[in-house]
């Protein structure tokens, strides 16, 4: 049972955009967990069912990249912290813009947060970046098993690892509680350590 109508709607969706490529009973059992997953995490629970429904197709097309023959499709790169509020997100989001298309980029925490610093929207906004739409998430299998590359900070011993996969552990500032100025080097700092990444891969 569905705990809400519209969760119900949203797999129906989500049915008819993955028609042929997911069953029914995937999507519903992939929305459902979203759903639960956050559930356990957000405060504002009339969000949540929007929120599995911005949740499950990350997941879906994370599966469906693992099903598929290595090497095809662009490579993706997920960003790891504890809580996806701040320094995944601001890598993500970073990333997704100077990929340009190139890279499929997600982000997750393995114990998320509620809601994405104020801060860190604030000095993305700045540099022209959208986070409006950003929540944390939660980390799935589904997600790392799909990775290409796995960029952890600060979540120690909890962070994936999965084999055949490139891990980067980036030594970088949590920026939770820190001054606007502080937060805008942080910043700085993942947006070189990011134009570094692009420049090592082989298509750069």
């Amino acid at each position: 049972m569905f705990p809400d109508q519209r969760l119900a709607a949203g797999v129906a969706r989500l049915a008819l955009r993955y028609r042929g490529h997911f069953s029914a009973e995937t999507i519903q059992r992939v929305v459902t967990d979203s759903y639960d997953r956050l559930a356990q995490h957000a405060r504002v629970h009339s969000h949540l069912v929007v929120l599995a429904e911005h949740l499950a197709p990350e997941r879906l097309d994370a599966l469906a990249h693992a099903e598929r023959t290595p090497g095809v499709g662009p490579p993706r790169v997920l960003s790891v912290c504890a809580h996806n509020a701040d320094r995944s997100q601001m890598a993500a989001a970073l990333l997704d813009h100077r990929a340009a298309g190139r890279m499929a980029v997600s982000s997750a925490g393995t114990h998320p947060a509620s809601d994405v610093e104020p801060a860190v929207v604030q000095i993305l906004t700045e540099a022209g970046l959208n986070l409006t739409e950003a929540f944390p998430k939660p980390l799935t299998d589904e997600v790392v098993q799909a990775a290409d590359i796995v960029i952890t900070m600060g979540c120690a011993d909890a962070c994936p690892v999965v084999p055949g996969r490139r891990y980067l552990d980036w030594p970088i500032t949590d920026p939770e509680g820190a001054p606007v100025a502080v937060v805008r080097g942080i910043r700085d700092e993942m947006d070189a350590r990011i134009t570094g990444l692009l420049a090592s891969l082989p298509h750069a």
